[in-house]
């Protein structure tokens, strides 16, 4: 079979948004099998391994977003029942959370603020534009949320989203190893620095460690995006 042939039958299968949806879930399902047999190592992450087989892809096919997106768009529609679903573990640890309530407040607060600051730093150190650091000040909220602040502080939502989960891959393979490294062992404490900094992702990654980290890391998720909605906007007033 020469390259023309394969060539249509590419056309001929990129038509269907069956073959997106089919290429997300398998390119997922091999970075969670691989992840398995490496033992759980939080180096050899599902999502990574799922966006650069699906990025490798699109750029051998040359084909766009916009399409690939077309047939992949169901993923993005189960995101919202998942993310509800992340009740079910906060539920079953209610009463430690309310005994932790002023903990929990502080700490997302603290890690909304720290969050926001370093990244705008760390840029005005590396010489970025303004427009960059607008675009990472809310890097550590969940994407819709994240974007949304972006555009409309002046940033641009595309550099705000690659932020957003690129954050949320560096957070599930290094933060749980970061937090141990300074004895940091509390499932509560635990869940929380990787909800706050690492959102969604972060949170998957707190799931496999135990329920209390996933529920205590799924509660400061929704809390961090509501806290960098209300507060960077304040922030970028202050100092503008």
């Amino acid at each position: 079979m020469n390259s023309t042939s394969l060539q249509e039958i590419w056309v001929y299968l990129a038509a269907s948004p069956l073959l997106a949806l089919t290429l997300t879930l398998v390119a997922y399902q091999a970075g969670a099998w691989l992840h398995k047999k490496s033992g759980g190592n939080p180096l050899v992450n599902p999502v990574l391994i799922a966006v650069g087989t699906i990025v490798c892809l699109l750029t051998i096919t040359d084909t766009d977003y916009g399409t690939y997106f077309e047939g992949a768009q169901f993923v993005h529609f189960l995101l919202g029942p998942a993310t509800v679903a992340l009740a079910i573990p906060l539920y079953r640890q209610v009463q430690q959370v309310r005994n932790s309530l002023l903990a929990i407040c502080v700490a997302v607060i603290s890690g909304s603020v720290t969050a926001a600051l370093s990244a705008v730093g760390i840029g005005w150190l590396l010489g970025a534009s303004e427009q960059t650091l607008l675009s990472l000040a809310p890097k550590s909220a969940t994407t819709p949320v994240a974007m949304g602040i972006s555009e409309q502080l002046g940033g641009l939502p595309s550099l705000t989203a690659a932020a957003v989960i690129l954050t949320g891959i560096i957070g599930a393979i290094c933060g749980s190893e970061l937090l141990k490294l300074f004895h940091i062992t509390d499932s509560r404490a635990t869940g929380l620095a990787m909800g706050v900094a690492s959102h969604g992702i972060g949170t998957a990654r707190a799931l496999q460690i135990n329920e209390v980290a996933g529920a205590f890391s799924g509660l400061a998720m929704g809390l961090n995006a509501l806290a960098t909605a209300i507060l960077i906007p304040l922030i970028f007033r202050l100092f503008t």
